[in-house]
């Protein structure tokens, strides 16, 4: 039955769809130089937490932009992975005293390899240059100025306090309260007036040796005391946790290498893992772990960093003789986890420092 007419005058009045206002009109070439992010949105990102003495943060933000990779590119000399999280970190800090560690993509990609050194090829590399009889007998390695595997030793960035002040003043970062001494002038003195400075100059040094000696005793040193795995492994409540990736790379498709730190901290203790996995297929398997221990209580800190190494014939070997088919190959060579597992370790330190008062 269809509906009556309206009554009384009324004139039915229809919905009018919103009025949309234009989107904002932005300049891409605007995009490559933009601030981003924030201080406030660094902020925002990052978590952190108390435990005892010790402050943990971790960052996790999207990969980061045009321009500041440039600057990045610029700032460690070489060509960034594909995938770059140069906002990511994680740190521990001990509040008392200002010490830290913390990992972040930045210094590692600064300590990756910047010669021609002990570079890789690709598994193809000798049939490439077999082919070119005449350039063959002048190509040694893949050309590129760097280790295009990104094949870190990076230990993490540790923050002592009293050396990191006098490291500023020796890169001419400011030394006076109005930063006179970044410049160099030549004036003419009287005798009295360089007696002066020669003392002041002996008063600066002599406090610069001693805050030097105060920031020895929060330097790692070499040690014995492993970290005590079996108390790793009880199941204590996980009062924080987080994964972060700080870069990676395929490799122009041929392989992978990939850097992320994970965590997790209990009431007495915390476990701090930095791990680089790199596999070029067909040529080598590499695995650098660095292990940051942290005992609440006692305030002590120890570093192990492990690097394990074999050729790809060799781990592939390995896993076909564990009973893995071809497809199941394929997916092991994907896991950091099960590949540790079977690499031999080619070099291990292990140190520690005491921040206790």
């Amino acid at each position: 039955m269809a509906a009556p007419p309206p009554s009384g005058g009324q004139q039915q009045q229809q919905r009018q769809p919103p009025q949309l206002s234009p989107p904002p009109r932005t300049n891409p070439a605007d995009w490559m130089d933009e601030p981003w992010p924030s201080p406030e949105r660094l902020a925002a990102a990052t978590s952190t937490h108390r435990q005892g003495a010790f402050t943990i943060s971790s960052r996790k933000l999207p990969i980061s932009k045009a321009g500041p990779i440039e600057a990045l590119e610029r700032d460690v000399g070489i060509p960034v992975p594909e995938m770059i999280f140069g906002d990511n970190l994680v740190g521990v800090a001990h509040a008392p005293t200002g010490w830290r560690v913390e990992f972040n993509a930045r210094d590692a990609l600064d300590a990756v390899g910047k010669t021609g050194d002990n570079m890789l090829r690709v598994a193809y590399a000798g049939a490439w240059s077999a082919s070119r009889e005449q350039t063959s007998a002048g190509i040694r390695e893949v050309v590129r100025p760097f280790d295009w595997s990104y094949s870190t030793a990076y230990k993490g960035t540790v923050s002592v306090p009293g050396a990191a002040a006098t490291a500023g003043k020796e890169k001419g970062e400011g030394g006076g309260a109005d930063g006179a001494e970044d410049t160099i002038t030549t004036t003419t003195t009287t005798a009295a007036a360089a007696a002066a400075a020669a003392a002041a100059d002996d008063d600066d040094d002599a406090a610069a040796e001693e805050t030097e000696e105060e920031g020895k005793r929060f330097r790692f040193a070499p040690t014995r005391e492993p970290i005590p795995i079996e108390l790793l492994k009880r199941r204590d409540p996980i009062r924080f946790f987080d994964d972060v990736v700080l870069y990676e790379s395929e490799l122009d498709d041929n392989g992978i290498s990939i850097l992320s730190a994970k965590f997790r901290v209990h009431d007495e203790r915390m476990l701090l893992l930095c791990r680089l996995y790199m596999r070029l297929d067909n040529v080598v398997c590499r695995i650098r772990d660095t292990r940051i221990y942290v005992d609440f209580p006692a305030e002590t800190v120890t570093r192990e960093y492990t690097a394990k190494e074999a050729s790809f014939a060799d781990v592939k070997q390995k896993l076909l003789m564990s009973g893995l088919r071809p497809d199941g190959i394929t997916i092991a060579l994907r896991d950091a986890n099960r590949i540790a597992e079977i690499l031999p370790i080619v070099e291990q330190t292990l140190e520690s420092v005491s921040l206790a008062s």
